[in-house]
């Protein structure tokens, strides 16, 4: 049996510390279809909607450096506002998922994270509300 695809996973569970949304959401280019001179914003291969970037920052102090968070949708997603006095966004990812891959240039074990929605983040132990609601509810 092969597994295909990306797997889907909870926010909570990949980033337990939260996260943290540096700099604005910003169209992905496709490299394909785009010139020097002519932009053309990829497209999901599933859905084709527009694909956008937001990077992040890992609350864990033992994470190292910023990665990309793909966005799928019709139009820019908005970040929430920045707490007052703080460089940057603490935000929750819905519809997280993860496709490992190996990076060709380091031979190495690699992921890239894709998402469906980016929400304010509620701090409950670093889970979503939601994720907290069907974890009372399986323990019930």
């Amino acid at each position: 049996m092969a597994v295909k695809g990306p797997f889907k996973v909870a926010f909570g569970d990949m980033f337990p510390l939260g996260a943290f949304a540096k700099g604005g959401v910003e169209a992905v280019r496709d490299f394909d279809a785009s010139t020097k001179e002519n932009f053309v914003q990829a497209r999901d291969k599933d859905t084709g909607e527009l694909v956008w970037a937001v990077e992040v920052v890992d609350g864990d102090p033992e994470s190292k450096g910023t990665f990309k968070v793909k966005l799928t949708g019709p139009v820019q997603p908005i970040l929430p506002e920045a707490p007052a006095g703080f460089p940057f966004v603490p935000v929750e990812f819905e519809g997280l998922a993860v496709t490992p891959y190996v990076n060709s240039g380091t031979g190495r074990l690699a992921y890239s994270l894709k998402a469906s929605a980016v929400l304010p983040a509620n701090f409950k132990g670093g889970r979503s509300a939601k994720d907290n609601g069907a974890a009372a509810k399986d323990a019930a």
